[in-house]
């Protein structure tokens, strides 16, 4: 995959994050098809200002909000958060259950 089509599938992939729910870096990456590329995630979210993407509604994988904290995007990610009816608590964010992959799903845990 090229870099432009791996932007266009993460991109899509945070935009499907539905409205009062998160996703971690990796958990995008995973669902853009690219698994175990969360930074790459991470770059393109810090270089684009898409007004309608929900950038905010992605965080660190143990649910903490990735600006320090106190910091303009600290703030208004942790607003934008609870405006959607996420509970954030001290910068953190209680991340859903890890997604099963296919096999976990057919055949159960490891």
């Amino acid at each position: 995959m090229d870099a432009k089509s791996a932007e266009q599938c993460i991109l899509a992939a945070i935009r499907a994050i539905p409205h009062g729910q998160v996703a971690g870096y990796g958990q995008v990456a995973r669902r853009a098809g690219l698994p175990g590329r969360a930074r790459l995630v991470a770059r393109i979210l810090s270089t684009h200002e898409i007004p309608d993407l929900p950038w905010h509604r992605v965080l660190r994988s143990d649910g903490r909000i990735a600006f320090p904290e106190g910091s303009r995007g600290f703030r208004e990610q942790s607003q934008r958060l609870r405006a959607e009816g996420v509970r954030v608590e001290r910068g953190r964010v209680r991340m859903p259950a890890a997604e099963r992959t296919l096999d976990e799903a057919i055949w159960g845990p490891g």
